[in-house]
This record gives structure tokens, C-alpha cells and sequence, in this order.
């Protein structure tokens, strides 16, 4: 079977002028062009636009799925039962959320009471799952299961107020890192700050607090060109900055 832009992207359920992007960034050629000039796919073009589709359900950017697809190693049935997995995920993280949404309408309606905490277990298993998805890899291969779930038994046993209180740690570390990158010394009062309320912000994921462990994470934290990135939005460097300040705060710094 063999497609024209116009059928297969009524197919797909995308528009021409995406199927005709595809083609300019190199992540989707058609099979070959007709003698009237029109792109043609066949079954090997409509698989890898399922791929990519697949992808993009999962928030995968396009220049990234362009290196997966176009790699030599590409192995599509991997592929595939890795898609089904994060979907499974994803499936489950929305059955969280719809429950907790019918579960408020009860308690609006007085049908039924809920708790603050059940409030925000949804909310909370999304922030595991998303970080399972990033870094559970990683973070398993260097911490270790046992700690990862105890980590996230303690993220989802965590009041609303809880809750709050590390969301506005991680905002404080975040801008006052990045305030105290201005200044340039790791070793500065606010750089110092920084690195205990990163601390603080650690104590409440952790069974307990480690000046080596602190310092591992803070390495992670330029190894990881995620995590980098992360730190380094508002400006380059921030993450190196931060690693370097927890050093000198965990006493960990060599030389």
C-alpha cells in the first residue's frame, strides 16, 4: 500500500504541511517521488510515522526522536515495548488523576469526605513517575532501589503543607543560586545559603542526610546534562556553581 501526503497524514490524523516538515528535517522521507512530482510512503515510512507519533505522544522533541529513528541501532520492536511501558505509565498516572477529580466532585456534592492528603496523592505519584522517567535509571544505578523507593514512600506520606514547604525550597535554592552566581564565589555567604537550603530541601526525600551522598548528588548534578540543563536555564554554568558550593559547604572539596 503506498500513500500520498494528502492520504497519509488523513491517516495518521496530522496535517500535510507536517508530514512535508518531516521530510525537510530528515526524520521522515517519503519512499520516493512520483513522476508528477508528489512525495509517495510506503509501509516502511508509515511505520516510522507511527514511531515518531508514539514519541511525540511523549512529549519527545522532534530533534531527539530525528537521532532515535535515524540511528543504525534503531531495533522498532524495542522501541515499541518501551512505548507500551511509558503509556502503561502515563495510563496509570491519568486513572490517578480522574479518580482524584471524581473523588473532589463527591466530596463538592457532600456525597462523600476526603482528606487534604488524598487531595494531592495524584499530584504527588505524577512528580515520581516524571522523575522515574528522567532519572530513575540513573539515580537507581547510584543510590540503589532501596533508597529511590524509600525516597519516594516519604514524597508520597508528605502532608499538603509538606508539600509546599519543598516546592518553595526548590524555588529559594533556584534563585539564589543564580543570585549568588553573579557574585562568582562558591565560598560566599549567599552560595553557602544555597547549599543549606538545598540540604533542607534533600531532608525531606531522604532517610538520612549524608555530607558524602550530599556531595554525590551535587557531582550528578554536572554530570547529568539533564540535571545541568535544569540549572543552567536562567545561566550557564549554575550548575558547576552550585556542585562547588555544596563542596565547600559538605567540606568535600579536594585541593
Amino acid at each position: 500500500m503506498e500513500y500520498t501526503v494528502q492520504k497519509l497524514a488523513r491517516l495518521a490524523g496530522i496535517t500535510s504541511r507536517t508530514l512535508r516538515y518531516y521530510d525537510e528535517i530528515g526524520i521522515l522521507k517519503p519512499a520516493r517521488i512520483n513522476s508528477s512530482g508528489y512525495r509517495i510512503y510506503g509501509q516502511a515510512e508509515v511505520d516510522r510515522l507511527q514511531q515518531i507519533l508514539f514519541y511525540r505522544e511523549l512529549d519527545v522533541d522532534l530533534e531527539s526522536i530525528k537521532k532515535i529513528v535515524n540511528s543504525p541501532s534503531f531495533d522498532d520492536v524495542k522501541a515499541l515495548k518501551e512505548h507500551r511501558e511509558k503509556l502503561l505509565t502515563k495510563r496509570q498516572q491519568l486513572n490517578l488523576l480522574i479518580a482524584n477529580v471524581d473523588k473532589t466532585l463527591a466530596v463538592r456534592e457532600g456525597r462523600m469526605n476526603m482528606s487534604d492528603k488524598e487531595k494531592f496523592e495524584a499530584f504527588k505519584q505524577k512528580l515520581i513517575n516524571e522523575n522515574e522517567k528522567n532519572y530513575g535509571e540513573e539515580i537507581r544505578a547510584k543510590y540503589g532501589d532501596e533508597q529511590i523507593d524509600n525516597s519516594n514512600k516519604k514524597l508520597k506520606g508528605m502532608t499538603e503543607a509538606q508539600y509546599a514547604e519543598v516546592e518553595k525550597l526548590e524555588k529559594e535554592v533556584l534563585d539564589l543560586v543564580n543570585e549568588a552566581f553573579l557574585i562568582g564565589d562558591p565560598a560566599s555567604e549567599l552560595a553557602q545559603k544555597a547549599a543549606d537550603l538545598h540540604r533542607q530541601w534533600l531532608s525531606y526525600f531522604w532517610d538520612s542526610y549524608t555530607k558524602e551522598a550530599h556531595a554525590g548528588v551535587a557531582q550528578l548534578y554536572v554530570d547529568d546534562e539533564r540535571f545541568a540543563a535544569y540549572y543552567d536555564k536562567k545561566n550557564s554554568g549554575v550548575a558547576e556553581f552550585l556542585r562547588d558550593a555544596i563542596l565547600i559547604y559538605t567540606g568535600m572539596k579536594k585541593g
